[in-house]
């Protein structure tokens, strides 16, 4: 019986051996039950968004003084607020705000402080002293004070969303920077890197063919946790009225509901739906995250 298990056992470490790192990890994810109930939840959540139009045809933006403060009921599944709104409705169209917010912040911040990070990991010297000063100053501004101060003069002018995505993703880069240069450094000390620097590879080529791929799990590791950040942030500013305009719905937008004493007690299915979905949206991103982390990591035994 023991020498069968051992011959299991070594026929799935010789068939882990013949797959690719990618496969191995792949193969791990999908075996994270936690991480693959997040992955379905999280999609589930993004898909009803972003099909918000085919299916609801309710306006969100009509102010219905007859449907005012009406309980969840066969009509309005999750009620009206106090404008008589449809509560789901809401919900839906404000998914889509908060997660495109989230995900235009993220692609932003992880690509701009992934090409910072890489160059001053890979040039050193001179370069990578101005671009780290350049991130210290950065990091050095309050995010949400200095994306309060900025979106309050500019919104007017040049819209509500945009601006929003535009000054989170300026000042919210120099983190990723840090970790990718730290990345960078120790991974170009590595002979088949000295090996492409010295036949004479451009550094463009060294960076994107043999730097970047071999950080890349970290990058993506990375990149989840900021989505979850930047919903957050999103939902935070929003909540106190300097993040998207309180016309456009979004889960942030319908918490500050819940400031009014009146809601807070006597209405809470104003308040409680955006609010659960949006804890469990930022659970299964982290969840997703630590699965995928978990996958990444070669002395993980999932």
């Amino acid at each position: 019986m023991a020498e069968a298990i051992n011959d299991t056992s070594i026929t799935k470490v010789k068939a882990q051996k013949s797959m690719s790192p990618w496969a191995v990890a792949r193969r791990k994810f999908l075996r994270n039950k936690l991480a693959m109930i997040s992955l379905f939840f999280l999609m589930t959540v993004s898909i009803l968004s972003f099909l918000a139009p085919y299916i609801t045809t309710v306006d969100i933006t009509r102010v219905n003084i007859g449907s005012m403060s009406l309980t969840p009921s066969s009509e309005h599944w999750f009620g009206t607020d106090k404008s008589g709104r449809d509560v789901f409705t809401r919900l839906l169209y404000g998914g889509r705000v908060s997660l495109l917010v989230g995900i235009s912040c993220t692609l932003l911040i992880i690509t701009f402080g992934t090409l910072i990070g890489a160059l001053a990991g890979f040039f050193g010297g001179i370069v990578d002293a101005l671009l780290m000063r350049f991130t210290d100053f950065i990091l050095n501004f309050p995010l949400l004070v200095f994306v309060i101060v900025l979106n309050a003069v500019f919104f007017g002018k040049l819209g509500g969303v945009p601006v929003l995505i535009a000054v989170i993703s300026v000042l919210g880069w120099g983190g990723v920077a840090r970790l990718v240069r730290s990345k960078i450094l120790s991974e170009k000390e590595n002979e088949y890197i000295l090996a492409a620097i010295s036949i004479g590879s451009r550094p463009a080529k060294v960076i994107m063919k043999h730097l970047l791929p071999n950080v890349l799990s970290t990058i993506i590791v990375q990149a989840t946790l900021t989505f979850a950040a930047m919903i957050v942030v999103e939902s935070g500013l929003s909540y106190l009225g300097f993040g998207v305009p309180a016309e456009t719905p979004s889960w942030g937008n319908m918490l500050a509901a819940s400031r009014e004493p009146d809601v807070l007690q006597n209405m809470p299915w104003i308040w409680i739906p955006p609010a659960l979905t949006l804890v469990f949206t930022i659970l299964s991103i982290n969840f997703i995250g630590e699965g995928i982390k978990d996958a990444l990591n070669p002395k993980s035994l999932r």
